[in-house]
């Protein structure tokens, strides 16, 4: 995604401040009373400055799971890596740390191949499994080794609802199974990047594998799409999109809450928590990775794109009730 003048001209900023540390603090926010912004608090703004982990590029992180009790926050990238970072959060990201990272493997321990890894999605599910969703030629899930001598090794494929497994359905190859969550009560949750071609283009869905969906309105920004979603503490929906059109336009990331509990409307009800505008003080950059690291917390994560003038962001915040 190109970026806009403003935006030029602060991460050129960024990449000589970036050298300076590992992980650093920055100012992603407008200056805020009291932290808050609509719906949400912010709690903390970093920039991550890793050249390669482990022999691999770190770049293009478009997915994020943590797993609390182990303390690792799992990073996935478009250019089929996996990075592991021991995380520790409080009112502040206390520790960031890079642990190991690898290039996703088929069930062989072959590399997957440029066209096969394209990862977008990383959720855990309730046994603390790694699954990882795709978008490309074959829209896939998969199940991963994430701590052992396999790391980053598939186990098994999942079984797609069929209208998710022909990537002709789709308006894009690239706007495929963009977002993944595990839900405690309807398990693996996916999310198309733009909805399928038979829906209205602001008809987005939420899929559950094992068949039931729900249907929300997209924002009303130009190409507005989903990037990533995470289960709420009340078991609903937190998903995050953004709309980006053009180089002198703003970028905006949207987080909204997407009441699928009780839901049985044709469209679900949604409500925004935050709207972060470039044009109005935002030092966004192109979020694509979305975790929850505690309760009403969560973590996102943008996407550098490889490009020197991007940078990897993390913005942790909490919901307020």
């Amino acid at each position: 995604m190109k970026i806009a003048f403003a935006h030029f001209i602060f991460l050129v900023f960024l990449s000589t401040f970036a050298m300076t540390a590992d992980v650093a603090s920055i100012r992603i926010a407008p200056q805020l009373k009291n932290n808050s912004f609509m719906e949400i608090e912010v709690l903390d703004q970093k920039i991550l400055c890793f050249d390669y982990i482990d022999n691999i590029q770190f770049s293009e992180l478009s997915g994020l799971a943590y797993h609390g009790t182990q303390q690792t926050l799992h990073m996935a990238s478009d250019q089929g890596a996996l990075f592991s970072f021991r995380a520790v959060f409080s009112d502040k990201i206390d520790v960031l740390e890079p642990l190991s990272g690898t290039l996703l493997k088929d069930r062989q321990g072959k590399t997957l191949r440029f066209w096969k890894r394209d990862s977008e999605g990383v959720t855990l599910d309730g046994k603390g499994r790694l699954l990882i969703s795709f978008e490309g030629s074959t829209p896939k899930i998969g199940y991963f080794h994430k701590n052992s001598v396999s790391y980053g090794n598939l186990i098994r494929q999942y079984r797609l609802p069929k209208i998710l497994r022909d990537a002709d359905n789709y308006r894009s190859k690239n706007k495929s199974l963009e977002a993944l969550s595990w839900h405690k009560k309807y398990g693996v949750l996916t999310a198309t990047e733009w909805p399928l071609k038979k829906d209205d283009k602001k008809l987005q869905t939420i899929y559950a594998l094992n068949g039931p969906k729900w249907h929300f309105n997209a924002e009303p920004e130009s190409k507005s799409a989903v990037v990533a979603m995470e289960v709420m503490d009340d078991e609903n929906i937190l998903v995050m999109e953004r709309s980006y059109t053009g180089m002198f336009e703003p970028l905006v990331i949207t987080l909204k809450k997407v009441m699928i509990q009780g839901c049985k409307f044709k469209i679900c009800q949604s409500k925004v928590l935050a709207k972060m505008n470039s044009h109005r003080g935002w030092n966004i950059d192109n979020f694509e990775g979305l975790a929850k690291v505690g309760k009403d917390r969560y973590l996102i994560i943008s996407d550098d794109n490889n490009n020197v003038f991007q940078k990897t962001l993390l913005l942790y915040f909490k919901v307020k009730y």
